[in-house]
């Protein structure tokens, strides 16, 4: 890639803004993602009688509401991540194409 528009989106400091936080944004969601969902596993692999315990008088146990939370935590750091995308991430890269279009 020797083109002249990518040296320069390279060497802007917004650029390297940009890459860090949302590099450093994307591994703390991962490490969040992978503590939620390893540690249901977990559950499942070492502690059967937990989630198995019923709640109430049905058959449902608790692991089918702790399950259901790990969806839902993975619907909601999506959202978290494409609202901080949409907002601060598209705007860097909105200035960088602007400084560099100049």
């Amino acid at each position: 890639m020797s083109d002249p528009v990518v040296a320069r989106i390279r060497a802007n400091p917004k650029y390297a803004e940009l890459k860090s936080k949302r590099s450093s944004f994307g591994w703390w969601l991962t490490l969040l993602m992978m503590v939620v969902y390893y540690g249901y596993i977990s559950l499942i692999a070492f502690n059967k009688e937990f989630l198995g315990q019923r709640m109430g008088e049905g058959v449902t146990t608790l692991g089918v509401p702790i399950g259901m939370g790990v969806i839902i935590f993975t619907i909601v750091i999506t959202g978290i991540y494409v609202r901080r995308a949409n907002d601060e991430f598209d705007r860097l890269t909105k200035e960088i194409m602007q400084e560099v279009s100049k």
